[in-house]
C-alpha cells in the first residue's frame, strides 16, 4: 500500500496549521474571510489607510476600521469632539446599516437620524463618530457631496 498521498496530505495540513499559528488571526481573516482591520492613532496615521473617508474630522483619534479586502464595504469608528463638516455631510433619516460590526460601535438600529456624507453614513457615538459604507442610495443622494 502506497502511503505517499497520505503523507503529502498530512504534511500540507500540518504546514497550514503552522502558517496559521505563525501569521495570527488577522492574516487568516484577511485570506479566508476577505476582511481586514486597522487601527490608527490619529488623522495623520489614517493617511496610511487604503480607504477614503473625507468626512473624518481633523481632531479624530483612536480610529479603527474593519473592511472588505476590496475596500467596497467598510466601517470606521473614531473619537472626536468636532462636528461633521456641513459641506460634506447632512442629517437624514437612517435607511442603511453597516455590513460589519466593530467593537464599541453603537447599535445603529436604535438610531433614527444619521448623517449622509457622500458614500458614507455616519452616526454619532458617545465619544465621536461611527461610519459605514456603502450607504443606501437615498441617503447618498441627500448628501451635499452626492
Amino acid at each position: 500500500m502506497n502511503t505517499t498521498p497520505r503523507c503529502t496530505v498530512a504534511t500540507l495540513a500540518l504546514t497550514l496549521i503552522a502558517v496559521t499559528a505563525l501569521t495570527g488571526c488577522s492574516a487568516v481573516s484577511t485570506i479566508l474571510q476577505k476582511e481586514k482591520t486597522g487601527e490608527y492613532a490619529d488623522v495623520t496615521a489614517l493617511e496610511d489607510w487604503d480607504g477614503n473617508a473625507p468626512w473624518v474630522p481633523s481632531d479624530a483619534t483612536d480610529i479603527r476600521t474593519h473592511e472588505s479586502t476590496d475596500g467596497k464595504v467598510a466601517v470606521l469608528l473614531l473619537d472626536s469632539a468636532a462636528d461633521l463638516d456641513a459641506a460634506l455631510c447632512t442629517e437624514v433619516d437612517r435607511e442603511s446599516a453597516p455590513a460589519f460590526s466593530i467593537e464599541g460601535a453603537p447599535n445603529v438600529f436604535k438610531t433614527d437620524r444619521v448623517f449622509a456624507c457622500g458614500d458614507w453614513t455616519v452616526a454619532p457615538t458617545k465619544d465621536g463618530w461611527y461610519g459605514w459604507t456603502p450607504n443606501d442610495p437615498d441617503e447618498k443622494k441627500q448628501s451635499p457631496t452626492a
